[in-house]
């Protein structure tokens, strides 16, 4: 649980301080290039490091690899994540002071954990549905107060949306969160970086100079790549929700680096909004959660050390190295400890 929970802060923490850094390149590089360019140095930094693993040929301790099954889940995930979201927010970033886009972000964690409880029935509790009522509201004042024409709000629109696309994503990625975290993240930043900066130069764009190339590379591996390697690990650990509610704290991160390198000066509502945000976040984070629960019966593969959800005979030489990855059974369990959604505790509540 621990280690879910500090993956999911690590995670936050990189990403926040993308947004600001993305903001200092948005003037010169247009929004789907620069999307492109986020997600591939993503996918080069990791497929580097996967090909590296590789060649080390590490030992059976090495994470799960991705099955056939698990294709449909992730190509969905890249589809929202990958291509459409980051597009919508670099398009907001162009139109929305950077440390109000930062805190807007945290509507991902909201409509992350609608889409576990409504669609994926995932627990969610009366703490942690007051904390989205916090959060809602702090981004509904923080879209009010970001207004780029008299009418409509688009660039806080163009966040909503991206929030709502990495909504969807990571209910998927949860699916296939077993598997290899690096893998996923480097196929993710493939796919996606070649897709959105294919897209930009069939619209005529340039690509900007090297330097500006490298700085959006090393901001994508360590914002998107690297961030989303530590979010899968939480997905496996906390579940959708509870990943999406630590990753909350990503925004906050965000607007301090934006208040600290862009010397913004929001107004009051930036502050009344945040504290709101604070509010639901520590709502989120301080959940217990423990009642007596049953296991089903259970084949699959992960990465994992032989807790008291894992003992199981192996049908191949083990040489006693933990943690360890390969098939196999769960049986039928039933007993009572704090817990959160992860891999073995998907069930149903009363």
């Amino acid at each position: 649980m621990a280690s879910g929970i500090g993956a999911a802060l690590l995670a936050a923490l990189l990403f926040g301080a993308s947004t600001p850094l993305a903001k200092l390149l948005i003037a010169d590089t247009p929004p789907i290039l620069l999307a492109g360019l986020l997600y591939a140095g993503s996918g080069l930094g990791l497929g580097t490091w996967l090909l590296i693993r590789r060649v080390r040929k590490q030992s059976v301790s090495a994470e799960a690899p991705l099955r056939r099954a698990d294709v449909p889940w992730l190509s969905g995930a890249v589809l929202f994540g990958g291509v459409l979201g980051p597009v919508l927010l670099m398009l907001g970033l162009s139109l929305t002071p950077a440390s109000s886009a930062s805190l807007l972000l945290n509507l991902e964690s909201v409509l992350t954990a609608l889409i576990a409880w409504v669609v994926f029935r995932e627990n969610v509790d009366v703490r942690i549905f007051l904390g989205m009522v916090a959060i809602v509201a702090g981004g509904v004042l923080l879209s009010w107060n970001a207004t780029p024409t008299a009418t409509v709000p688009w660039g806080a629109l163009a966040i909503a949306g991206a929030c709502a696309c990495w909504a969807i994503d990571n209910n998927l990625t949860r699916v296939v969160s077993g598997g290899d975290p690096v893998q996923i993240a480097a196929i993710k930043g493939g796919v996606a970086g070649a897709i959105n900066v294919g897209a930009a130069l069939a619209l005529g764009y340039r690509l900007p100079d090297a330097m500006h190339i490298l700085s959006a590379g090393l901001i994508g591996l360590t914002g998107y790549g690297i961030s989303l390697v530590a979010f899968v690990l939480a997905l496996r650990h906390l579940g959708a929700a509870r990943t999406g509610a630590y990753f909350s704290t990503a925004p906050f991160v965000g607007a301090g680096l934006s208040l600290l390198l862009l010397r913004e000066t929001p107004g009051l509502s930036f502050w009344i909004a945040g504290g709101l945000m604070a509010f639901g976040v520590w709502l989120h984070v301080s959940e217990h959660h423990e009642h007596e629960h049953a296991h089903e019966a259970m084949d699959h593969e992960h990465l994992h050390v032989h807790d008291e959800h894992h003992q199981h005979a192996h049908d191949f030489e083990w040489d006693g190295r933990e943690p360890h990855a390969h098939p196999h059974h769960h049986a039928p369990l039933v007993h009572s400890h704090p817990h959160y959604p992860d891999l073995h505790h998907r069930h149903d509540h009363e």
